[in-house]
Order: C-alpha cells, then sequence, then structure tokens
C-alpha cells in the first residue's frame, strides 16, 4: 500500500482557484471517450495507459512504478556523488559504494563467470552422510541455512502471535523454485508446458553454474522438481494459509524431535546459534512431515543434488551475465512475459539497497525527505482516523461491545512516518573489494541471519521497521498495531502541494484509510490493540462479518482475469476490504474540507468527481498476461483494473457522483453490494 504528505487547502485558496489546478486530475490521463458507468477504470486512467506502454523491462508498470522510478533515480543519483567521495574503511559511505561497484563491474563479473560459487558447491558435492548417524546431516543443513537457502526447511525469529512483545523461533518448511503451488500441479496445457520449461532450466543451471554433463544435469532437475512437486501437494494453498491460527502451531524441541527425527533439532539450533529454547511456532506440519521424509530417504547423490540446486538458484544473480541472462530467460520472459533485463546500474543498486537497507535510507532520507512531512502526515491521519470512527460508532451489524474494543484498538494504531527514530548498526558486517560479488553477498547473509536469530527470546523493538524509507511503499503490522509510510511513498503524485483536496484525498487518502483497514479486515481483525492474536468479537458480529467478507469474496471470484483463470476472491479478501474501507473512510473525511462543502466544479467535475478520478487513475497499469496469471496465482492484492471497477461497485457515493443507474455496467443492485466498514 502506498501513502504520501497531504495539506489542507484554505478556503481562499480554493476561491482562488477558479481554472484547473496545477497538480492533480489531467484530463489527459483519462479516456474521455468511454462512458464512466461502463468502465470506470478506463475512463479515469486510459490515457495514461495508452501514453505509457510496457517498457521491454517490465512485465507490469503503473503509476506505483512511476514513482519507484523516480526513487532509483535519486538513489542513482546519491550513489554516484558518494562514489566520488573517500571513505574510510568499515564506514557505511564506504560498504554502499563497494558493493555498488562490485555489482557494476561487468568485466570482472564475466571473467569470473561462476568460479566465485565453486568451492561452496564442491563442498556439497563431497558430503557423504552416515544414515544412521543424524549428526552429520544436521550440522550440514545448519552450514547451508546459514548462507545458503532453506533446503527441505528454515527457521526465523518473529514475535509470538499470542505474546506480540516477545520474539521466538519459527519453524517452515518446503522450498519452491515456481511462484506457487498450482504451478506444480495444474494439469492443463499451459501448466505442463511451463513445468518443463522450468525442469529444463533446472537442467541448464546445473550445466552452467555446476558443470554437470547433460545426463547428470536431467536426472538433477528431476530430483529437484521431484521434491518441490511433493511438497506442493501438502501445502496450504495461499488463500487458506492467510488464516494465521492454521499457521501457529506451538511445538516443544522436544515434540519436534519426536515428529520429524531426520535431524538432531538441538544440535541444529546449537549450530544455528539459538539456545535455551522451550518452544517454536511451525507453520505447516504436512510440509515438514514431508520434508522429514525427504532428508531420511533421498540417497547421497539425490540429497547432493537438491542442496547443489538451493545454492545456485539463489545465486544466479551475482555472477556472469551469461548466468543471469539464462535466469531471467526462465523467470522474467516466461514466468511474467518481460523482454529485457532491468538495466545494470538498477540491478547493482539493489544490492546495497537490500543488504545495507537502512543505512541507504539514512543518506536517502537526508537529501529527499521534506522536513515538516511528517506532521501534515500525521494531521490526515487524524482526520481519517475520526471518520474511521465515524464509521466504526454507525455500524448497524456490530454490537456495541465490540464497537468498544474497536474503537480502543483504532484510538492505539500507532503511525510511523518517514524513517526510524533510530537507524539499524550495519558496523558488524565488512564489505572487502578484493573479494568477489557472491562472497560478499553470502558475507551479507550470515551477517543477517545471525542478527535475525540474536533476538530469539528478547522483547520486540516496537520501532523497527519493516520496510526501508526508501521503499515505495506501505503496510499496516497486526502484531504491533502500527501503520508505516516509507519517505519515498511521501512525494507526487500520490500527494501534491500543487493539488486540490479531491486530489489527495482520492489518492494518498485512500492509501491511508486501507492501512487503518487493514486492523479490521479478515485477519487483522483477529489481533487486539495490543497486538496479541485473540477473539474481541461476539460470535454473533464475527458471523456477520464473515457474511458481509464472503460476499465480497463472491464478488471477485467471478472475475475472469486473463483466460479462464478467475480472480481468488479469498487470497485477496484482505486488501479488497481495505480497499473499500479506504474509499469509504477517505471520502468522508474528504466530505469535511471546504472544497466539497463549496462544491465547485473544477475543470469540469465536481469535487466528488474528482476525488474518485483521483483513485481510479493511481490503479492504471499494463501488465503481461504472464503477469497477470502470476499475480493472480501469488499475490494478495488484486489486479488494479479490478481494484477499480469491482471494489467501486459497492460504493453508493461514486454512483451518486456520475450518476450511474440501472443499466450501466458498473452499477450493482444495493441488495448485492458488500458494505462492511
Amino acid at each position: 500500500m502506498k501513502i504520501t504528505a497531504m495539506i489542507i487547502l484554505s478556503a481562499a485558496a480554493l476561491t482562488a482557484a477558479a481554472q484547473a489546478p496545477v497538480g492533480g486530475i489531467s484530463r489527459a490521463d483519462m479516456n474521455l471517450t468511454v462512458n464512466p458507468g461502463d468502465d470506470f477504470y478506463e475512463y479515469a486512467g486510459g490515457g495514461w495507459m495508452k501514453a505509457n506502454p510496457l517498457k521491454p523491462e517490465y512485465s507490469s508498470f503503473g503509476v506505483f512504478d512511476v514513482l519507484h522510478e523516480n526513487s532509483l533515480e535519486q538513489l542513482k543519483q546519491l550513489f554516484a556523488d558518494l562514489a566520488t567521495e573517500h571513505h574510510e574503511p568499515g564506514t557505511v559511505g564506504q560498504k554502499v559504494t563497494d558493493l555498488y561497484a562490485l555489482a557494476m563491474d561487468s568485466t570482472r563479473l564475466n571473467n569470473e563467470g561462476a568460479q566465485p560459487i565453486q568451492d561452496d558447491i564442491n563442498t556439497i558435492r563431497a558430503f557423504k552422510r552416515d544414515k544412521r548417524d543424524v549428526n552429520t546431516l544436521t550440522a550440514f543443513l545448519a552450514e547451508q541455512h546459514l548462507s545458503n537457502g532453506n533446503p527441505f526447511f528454515g527457521i526465523g525469529v518473529d514475535c509470538d502471535l499470542k505474546r506480540s512483545d516477545l520474539n521466538v523461533l519459527w519453524v517452515s518448511a518446503g522450498t519452491s523454485g515456481l511462484p506457487d503451488r498450482d504451478y506444480y500441479l495444474n494439469t492443463d496445457e499451459d501448466s505442463r508446458k511451463i513445468q518443463q520449461q522450468y525442469r529444463d532450466f533446472l537442467a541448464n543451471m546445473f550445466t552452467l553454474i555446476a558443470g554437470y554433463g547433460t545426463r547428470d544435469a536431467k536426472r538433477a532437475a528431476k530430483t529437484v522438481y521431484d521434491i518441490e512437486y511433493r511438497f506442493a501437494e501438502v501445502k496450504m494453498d495461499r488463500a487458506e494459509a492467510r488464516d494465521y491460527n492454521k499457521l501457529y502451531n506451538l511445538r516443544t524441541v522436544e515434540q519436534l524431535q519426536q515428529d520429524y527425527p531426520a535431524i538432531n533439532w538441538t544440535l541444529y539450533f546449537e549450530r544455528m546459534g539459538v539456545t535455551d529454547l522451550s518452544t517454536i511456532i511451525l507453520t505447516e506440519p504436512a510440509v515438514m512431515a514431508a520434508a522429514n521424509e525427504f532428508m531420511l530417504t533421498l540417497t547421497d547423490v539425490q540429497m547432493r543434488d537438491y542442496l547443489v540446486n538451493e545454492l545456485i538458484t539463489s545465486n544466479t544473480g551475482y555472477l556472469s551475465d551469461e548466468i543471469g541472462d539464462a535466469s531471467f530467460d526462465f523467470y522474467g520472459r516466461t514466468l511474467r512475459g518481460q523482454q529485457e533485463r532491468r538495466p545494470r546500474w538498477k540491478r547493482a543498486m539493489g544490492i546495497p539497497n537490500g543488504l545495507l537497507g537502512e543505512a541507504v535510507g539514512e543518506l536517502y532520507v537526508a537529501r529527499h525527505f521534506a522536513g515538516d512531512s511528517k506532521q501534515r502526515m500525521l494531521t490526515l491521519i487524524g482526520n481519517l482516523r475520526k471518520a474511521l470512527a465515524s464509521h466504526i460508532a454507525s455500524l448497524t451489524w456490530m454490537s456495541d461491545s465490540t464497537k468498544v474494543n474497536a474503537l480502543v484498538k483504532l484510538n492505539t494504531f500507532r503511525p510511523m512516518i518517514g524513517y526510524p527514530d533510530k537507524w539499524r548498526d550495519y558496523s558488524g558486517l565488512n564489505v572487502d573489494p578484493t573479494l568477489s560479488l557472491y562472497a560478499n553477498i553470502k558475507a551479507a547473509r550470515i551477517f543477517e541471519t545471525r542478527r535475525n536469530l540474536d533476538k530469539c527470546g528478547k522483547q520486540v523493538d516496537p520501532d523497527e521497521w519493516g520496510m526501508t524509507p526508501q521503499t515505495v511503499n506501505a503496510y499496516y503490522d497486526p502484531t504491533k498495531n502500527v501503520i508505516c509510510f516509507p519517505a519515498a511513498i511521501l512525494q507526487p503524485p500520490f500527494f501534491d502541494v500543487n493539488a486540490d483536496d479531491a486530489s489527495n484525498y482520492g489518492a494518498i487518502g485512500v492509501v491511508i484509510g486501507h492501512e487503518m483497514t487493514h486492523g479490521f479486515d479478515d485477519q487483522g481483525r483477529m489481533f487486539d490493540a495490543d497486538g496479541n492474536m485473540t477473539d474481541w468479537w461476539t460470535a454473533d458480529d464475527a458471523e456477520r462479518f464473515t457474511t458481509a467478507a464472503e460476499c465480497l469474496a463472491a464478488q471477485f471470484d467471478d472475475i475472469v482475469v486473463v483466460g479462464d483463470t478467475h480472480a481468488n476472491g479469498h487470497l485477496t479478501l484482505g486488501e479488497n476490504i481495505a480497499d473499500q474501507g479506504g474509499l469509504r473512510i477517505a471520502f468522508d473525511a474528504f466530505r469535511t474540507t471546504q472544497q466539497y462543502k463549496q462544491g465547485e466544479t473544477l475543470d469540469g467535475f465536481t469535487p466528488a468527481q474528482r476525488f474518485y478520478l483521483s483513485y481510479g487513475r493511481i490503479w492504471a497499469e499494463n501488465s503481461t498476461n504472464e503477469a497477470i496469471f502470476q499475480q493472480t496465482k501469488s499475490d494478495p492484492h488484486s489486479i488494479g483494473r479490478y481494484r477499480v471497477n469491482a471494489t467501486l461497485r459497492n460504493i453508493d457515493t461514486f454512483f451518486d457522483a456520475f450518476g450511474i443507474g440501472e443499466g450501466d455496467a458498473m452499477w450493482l443492485e444495493p441488495d448485492r453490494r458488500a458494505v462492511i466498514w
């Protein structure tokens, strides 16, 4: 989700704006040949989509991506300036510039080819185990998990959902090279074609990076595919996995050992640096059972093939162009419909930006975050909070006791705006430009793994951010009850100081309301004001909420997005609830402004029309069919077209604004509309 700063325009300013403002809604972004009652998405953003055809490096490009491109250009200049300065060894400047330079040095990368990774490949190919002694596999897997992916299973530290102030260890199982379980399980012709292309890709990687002969490469590819297919068979689908209760399976270490004896869990945790464990949380026991079976029964050759694949396929972007191009050919061109890789500078920038994210963020904020943006955001958030409180208080389907709890939760929402108050410490990470890019990436992974695992058993830091300031996005964290808006999203086109209130409320205002509503969507509602997963609803309230939510899910299930593939209304339910709630809340907050009260048209549109046009425009995007299919299968966000057309069909004030009624394609009978928040 996204967000940006907001200024409440004065009455005097509105009076002076007799013509269209410099910012805000532009007729050039619209397709005025379309009736808004037939296809509002095309009406609001069709001109923008026509003027912004897909570039070869993109599989999907929308208004949000414009802001992302702006952020990349800002970072590019920042990195260029850093390269002209002297940096002492061990400083953030030295680490950032050296990582970027290593990733930009195509001559060195191409000369090295796959050589930097060979020692780790050889270590795996020399591995042998005694099946009578689980400790050999245990120790070896711990070594791999520190830096080379998560073969068979993975661990990580996060908060306890039922005691959100405490960090605990989570264990998850089952790795996959394809985007979703359905890519393995579907049997239609297109799916079978992709499955074969994936096996061919795996075989090619074994040959290109690990030096396997043709026959051995095909054998190894089949081994990997068969393991991943089995994981897909027993894995929950993405919609089911949105149920936190199903992912919260508390186990003692003793229970883990009894149920999954393929390794020595006590030794494993010790090797990973995690001690004094009493309990862990296991996400999917059925997948862990499959992983345990593989660890017990795979031959040494199969085990080595699987582990080599985990290593090489997670590092194709840090080796030669030949290897990177081969990986892109499958993941970019085949799966997403992209025609070209991103320019090298964008790929290179992603490395320090990812591994040293907050360090880069600190430098970014110093240049590009306006000092008064936080206060402006707090003002807008306050307006939206009041609107949501009014909605909750007036709900007819919710009992008074649940309303009280909902309002308590709303009033304890904590906004995080721009950047963290305390920056992450990277002093323990060494970046050595004499070593290969791969070697430095490996060191950074070990550093980050250790940093995460070191939090186990400690109190949760309530001020730790889940995104970097230069990220063009926003989020709600139910376990901390915070809404977060990084600096990079706090700029046009989502907020424009030259635009009218309608344009800003319809864009960034809806995004703020969206994040607030996440606290009360089908997942967020399971957490109380303190961030603990608990049932604070009456049974009748929960039943009525579920009925309304199912109505919304059914609306999206009916949508055909590409070919014969339908949208997944349950996978996208949380985001769809938040979109609808964000629209309702932002529009009610907009009603309090002078622009709405005066009701003057601007550039031929009423204030209400401009609000909804602004919302429609921010979701304008062009996408390949492959990207649409992949998003539908694996992403909890609906396609932009339906975040507009399907969502607005439930909003009475939208129909009123454009005079939409029976006979129009956008019209939905009142008794079929889903009204939740």
